[in-house]
This record gives C-alpha cells, sequence and structure tokens, in this order.
C-alpha cells in the first residue's frame, strides 16, 4: 500500500488539526535551535574556527518533526544534517560543541568526527561513513524490542543516495519478513552529494520500492514541521499495534552543499529561488504569528536565548584543554575489559565427541546459560544449518531465538550490532567463511570500531565454517582469518581440538567484543576426543602447547596442529614442539617466544596463502624478539597463493602440508 501527499514548491501550507497550542510552540523552539546553531557553526567555519561541517539548512523539519513525534525510548539513528534529533533530545550543546571540536569531553574523546557518535542514553545510535550501514542496526533494535515484548520502535534515517546502497535493500527486507518496527526515514533532498536523483533511480517516487518488499510506503512534505509530527506520530501509533515497518519519504532540498567545501554550483539557481520560499523555520514562525500563539518579539528574544546559550557553550567547549595523545590509553579502549568468569572444566564428567557435536554441545549449553542469546544465520532452524551444528536448536529454543535468516549477511551481521546495544548477545552464522565478504563493511567498519569511538561493548560473534580439504573449489574452501585479524576491536579464535571447540565457543559467546570463530570444516567429523559434558569455558588469547621439544618448534592452528603432528612423527630423533596458537587475534606472543628461545628454530605452519598471511606477523615478531637465540632463520610453510582449486589433486599441491616436511628437514638440516 502506497499513499502520496503532493509536494509543491510554493509557500507551506499547515494544518494543526487537534494539535495544542503548546505542541505547537515546542515543535517552534525546538526547530528554532538547530537553525541557531547552524548559523554560528557556519560562521565559525568562514572563520577558520571549525574544520567541517554537514548543514542542515532547510531540512530542520524532519529531525525536528520526527523526534518530537517518538517516545523517549524509541530509537533514532540519524545522518549527518539531523541536528534537530540531537537538540529535540536534550544532549548539551557543550558535550556537542566538544565533540565537533575533537576534544576529549566529546562523545568519542576526539576519536571521531561531527555526528559520528552515539549517546545511548538519548536513545541515539549515530552513523558511520558508510552510507546505509546503520540501517540494519535498527534492525537489531527493533528486533530486541519485540524479543523483550516491548512497544519501542526504532526510526533510522536515509538520504536519497543510500537508498542505492545494498544495505538499504537487505534492511527494510529483513524488517519486513520478521515484523520489525521501523520506520525507514529517506530524506529526499534531490542528490546524493551531487549526483540527482534522476541518475540514482527509476522509480516516479522513492516510496514506490516500498512495494516490493510488502510494506506500506508514506510520502510527505519535509519541509512542513506539522505534517512530519504528525504522519510520525501516526506511524509509530499503528506500528506499536502491528510491529510492521514502514518507508516513509520525506521531499525536502538541501539549501547548502554536501558539505560546505564542496559547494552546489551543480544546482541549477532556480531550485534556490523555488525551495527558499518553502524555509520550514521561517513559514512555521509565520503561521505561528498569524495564529497569533507567537510574536515577532517573542521570536527575537528566543533568538537571543538561544544566541546566549550557544556562546556560553561555545566558550565552554573552547576552555577545554587539547587532547594531550596518550598511547596507553588508546590502546586500552579499543577492546572492552573481559569481566567474566571463566568456568573449569569438570573432566570427572566427559565423553567422547567430534568436532561437530562438541561446538554443538557449546552453543547449546551456551544457549541455557543466557536466555537472551540469539542465534541467526541461513537455514541454522528446522534444517539444522548445512553442517547441522544447530540441528534440534529450534525444538529446544523456539524460533524467537534460532532465527533463519534471509541471504543478506550484511544486514544480520548489522542487526547483531543492534542487538548488543540493547544487552543481548548473538551469534551469527556464516554459512561458509567465504560468504562473509557479502557483509565484510559491518564486521570491520561497525562491530570493530564502536567500542573505541563511543564504549559500547558488542558483544557478537561470527561463527565460520572455513577451510579447504573437500574439493569444494575456490567459494568454499578459503581460509580468510588474516583479513579479520589485522582490524583492531577484533577478536579472532581459531580452535583445533573438540575440547577446545566447545570451550573456546562458549567464551567467544560470553566475549563483551565481536568474535570471529573459524571452524575447519575437514576437522568437524574427522576428529574425536573426550569432552567434558558440562559447560566451561577456554580463555581466549592463550596458546596451547601440543607438544614439548627442545630442537623445533612449529607454531600454527586449525588443522595445521594436525598437520605438524603427523609431521613430527616423521623425525623420531628431532625433538619438535608444537605450539597451537588457538587465538589469532590476540595470539599468544608470550608462550611462542618463550618456546623459540629454548629451540632455537621455528617453523610458522599455516592453511592461509602465504602472502599477507597471519604468519608473516608472527614471523617479525619472533625475528625482533628472538634474534639472538635463534640457531636458524624463521621458516614459513603456507599455501599457494592461488585461489583454492576445484580438484582434489590440484588441491593437495595448493594446501600448505605438502611442503611441510621438505622445509622441516630444511630448517632441522640448517
Amino acid at each position: 500500500m502506497t499513499s502520496v501527499i503532493p509536494t509543491t514548491t510554493t509557500a507551506l501550507s499547515f494544518d494543526k488539526r487537534n494539535l495544542s497550542n503548546e505542541t505547537l510552540l515546542d515543535l517552534y523552539e525546538a526547530i528554532l535551535l538547530p537553525r541557531a546553531i547552524e548559523e554560528k557553526m557556519l560562521l565559525l567555519l568562514r572563520q577558520g574556527k571549525l574544520s567541517k561541517w554537514f548543514s542542515g539548512i532547510g531540512q530542520e523539519a524532519i529531525a525536528v518533526g520526527c523526534t518530537k513525534a517518538l517516545q523517549d525510548t524509541d530509537y533514532i539513528l540519524p545522518l549527518h544534517r539531523n541536528l534537530g534529533v540531537f537538540t529535540a533530545r536534550g544532549l548539551p550543546l557543550e558535550k556537542l560543541f566538544s565533540q565537533w571540536e575533537g576534544k576529549r569531553l566529546g562523545y568519542t574523546k576526539g576519536r571521531d568526527r561531527s555526528f559520528h557518535f552515539a549517546a545511548p542514553e538519548h536513545r541515539i545510535i549515530g552513523m558511520i561513513s558508510h552510507l546505509g550501514a546503520m540501517l540494519p542496526v535498527a534492525d537489531g533494535l527493533a528486533l530486541a524490542s519485540n524479543l523483550d515484548k516491548k512497544n519501542d520502535i526504532a526510526l533510522v534515517f536515509s538520504g536519497d543516495g543510500g537508498t542505492s546502497e545494498g544495505d538499504f535493500h537487505e534492511a527494510v527486507n529483513v524488517a519486513a519478513v520478521w515484523d520489525l518496527p521501523v520506520i525507514f526515514l529517506v530524506e529526499n533532498n534531490g542528490y546524493g552529494l551531487s549526483t540527482p536523483t534522476n541518475e540514482q533511480y527509476r522509480c516516479k517516487q522513492l516510496i514506490d520500492k516500498a512495494i516490493g518488499y510488502g510494506i506500506e510506503g508514506i510520502r510527505v512534505d519535509g519541509n512542513n514541521v506539522l505534517e512530519m509530527y504528525e504522519t510520525t506520530r501516526h506511524i509509530a501509533e499503528k506500528m506499536r499495534r502491528d510491529h510492521k515497518p514502514v518507508l516513509l519519504e520525506a521531499a525536502t532540498f538541501r539549501m547548502r552543499g554536501h558539505e560546505e567545501a564542496s559547494g552546489t554550483k551543480y544546482v541549477p539557481p532556480e531550485l534556490f529561488d523555488q525551495w527558499s520560499k518553502k524555509d520550514p523555520v521561517k513559514n512555521y514562525e509565520q503561521y505561528l504569528i498569524g495564529l497569533g500563539l507567537l510574536t515577532n518579539e517573542r521570536a527575537e528574544e528566543l533568538r537571543a536565548q538561544y544566541k546566549k546559550q550557544i556562546e556560553d557553550a561555545w566558550e565552554q567547549t573552547q576552555a577545554e584543554p587539547d587532547i594531550v595523545p596518550d598511547v596507553d590509553a588508546e590502546l586500552s579502549e579499543v577492546y572492552a575489559p573481559a569481566t567474566y568468569q571463566l568456568i573449569q572444566p569438570n573432566t570427572e564428567k566427559q565423553s567422547k565427541k567430534r568436532f561437530v557435536n562438541a561446538l554443538s554441545d557449546g552453543l547449546r549449553q551456551a544457549m541455557e546459560h543466557d536466555p537472551k542469546l540469539v542465534l541467526m544465520g541461513q537455514d541454522i532452524a528446522e534444517y539444522g544449518g548445512v553442517f547441522k551444528v544447530t540441528e534440534g536448536f529450534v525444538q529446544q529454543f523456539g524460533k524467537e531465538r534460532v532465527r533463519n535468516t534471509p541471504l543478506c549477511e550484511s544486514a544480520i551481521l548489522g542487526s547483531s550490532l543492534g542487538l548488543a546495544i540493547s544487552g543481548r548477545a548473538s551469534m551469527v552464522e556464516m554459512q561458509f567463511a567465504d560468504f562473509v565478504a557479502c557483509g565484510y563493511n559491518q564486521i570491520v567498519n561497525n562491530l570493530a570500531k564502536t567500542r573505541y569511538r563511543w564504549g559500547q561493548s558488542v558483544n557478537v560473534t561470527v561463527r565460520m565454517p572455513t577451510g579447504a580439504g573437500a574439493g569444494a573449489g575456490p567459494f568454499h574452501s578459503q581460509s580468510n582469518e588474516a583479513w579479520f585479524a589485522h582490524v583492531p576491536g577484533l577478536k579472532v579464535v581459531y580452535p583445533s581440538t573438540p575440547f577446545d571447540a566447545k570451550g573456546l565457543i562458549t567464551t567467544s559467546l560470553i566475549e563483551p567484543n565481536p568474535v570471529l570463530f573459524f571452524e575447519h570444516k575437514f576437522l568437524y567429523r574427522s576428529l574425536e576426543e573426550l569432552v567434558p559434558d558440562d559447560y566451561y569455558n577456554v580463555p581466549i588469547g592463550k596458546a596451547r602447547v601440543v607438544q614439548e621439544g627442545d630442537d623445533v618448534t612449529i607454531i600454527t592452528y586449525g588443522w595445521g596442529v594436525h598437520w605438524a603432528t603427523e609431521a613430527a612423527k616423521e623425525f623420531p630423533d628431532t625433538s619438535i614442539e608444537i605450539i597451537d596458537l588457538r587465538t589469532l587475534q590476540p595470539w599468544d606472543k608470550e608462550a611462542t617466544l618463550v618456546s623459540v628461545r629454548k629451540t632455537g628454530k621455528c617453523l610458522v605452519l599455516h592453511e592461509d596463502t602465504l602472502f599477507g598471511g597471519i604468519g608473516g606477523e608472527i614471523f617479525a615478531a619472533i625475528t625482533e624478539e628472538c634474534f639472538m637465540s635463534l640457531d636458524a632463520p624463521v621458516m614459513r610453510v603456507a599455501s599457494l597463493d592461488t585461489p583454492v582449486p576445484f580438484n582434489v589433486e590440484l588441491e593437495k599441491q595448493f594446501l600448505a602440508k605438502s611442503r611441510l616436511k621438505q622445509k622441516l628437514d630444511e630448517l632441522i638440516a640448517y
């Protein structure tokens, strides 16, 4: 269903309906403040006292109208031009100004710019530069509301250009399929930076897209604060009952550049003439004066009051000392501290379990341990996942907590961040680790950086069935752990045994930081060992000594542990120590260096390709810190620098295992 409110470029026509005089005046005060702040910021920008500004002049009615229409418990996810969201929610101006100036008292302590921050206490979750990335996060916030049996909703902003992004499609589709109470508010101001809408989409209006998702689409005059307020209020009231998402298009115009440096030369001058007649602040002010609710004198009093308030806050910000960089402080805030208590394994009650069964056992017990934990992934419910790790879970825990997802990795990973913000842990299964490429941005730019930017812990575990050995070819066999070990804010776990698989998955699911949990597919059903039956944890960041030795150290993980163990048997006269890293970020540097200093010779082995693999980092650390203890160069064995081939014989040649014995020979003989 779509409904259309025609938009013209003539002066605005207001209809107060049944709104009280108090509400009408409150909206005026709310729309006047961001305009006053903007005028001050533009002056400071011209004076060289502000580094950058994204102006929302001409669009204030959208941010103010929708914010005032919602409840304080509803989440809002704004963008660059939505200053009115922050002011209408009552954020302190001095703290806002400190944020824009990169001061320590800003919301990100100088670590991010402008509106790239969140104020969870005000139910505001700010943006990142990748347009569209916060749309799935709104899904997660709305999902948490549904799961908690609340009637809170989420409203997330998008520009017209952002509707071309995959995250827009994925987020709207997931919200539609899952009946999530999300208002997708598109500010259609005619341009995505300089690209006009006729080069962005072919539909006549953006709400036409709602038809394809089976949801309601509504178009409003975005410059009319009463239309914005009333429309949003009615949508929200209905949404609290039916929990169905809505696509809300607000027609407006950007009166200044995308940001001030970009200018507006690409915009026909007549558009400015036409839209200046629809200034949301001036038109509404004249309307209230005409009603006799406001006088010119009172309007000037408010402007003077706001001017003083702004000047005082600005002076307070300027008096704040500049940040003195502190390396330890910066490093300490990349990861949330782990405050959980580890439960030791009870070896008196154990049974033989394959890798896949131990992993499933740990995941099931984690679900029992945390009744708010949510599992999401393609085919993980009734089907049990393609590797049957979650088989039987939906019968035990229900479809609310074991959720089949559409094929949309990015949206589900973004939703996991929304769940984390709402206080829920989640697990997202990538059907194959290869498919994580479709959600890469959400992991490295949203999940990974949120803690460092504004202090939010992110309890999300991404399960990654990984590796070769089954003749599955280039797109179901990749080892891509190095993609993520490089990213500050992520933890990367890679067990090699059933015991560790169970103990590390339970720990990952209580870890307050995002974890990429790699599970080698070849090991799922090829390994079996005694595993404790009860819930237990294995610490993240601690390596395991597989076997002790005095002559050579092999540093490895995953399938490589078993290659190394087999290879060591072929050298009965050499005492080989094997270190299983178990965790790649953080990796157990201390255990590694202790072993290498003891043996004097080291081989770093991994299934991933050689160039850019994590072995290079380990190699470098050993060379830098153990050079005087080495009796031979540190050597590496890895897979060929090619995609993973399909043919089984080609795959054997590709894998590092085929060159391991030769390299060990070379190292021992050195």
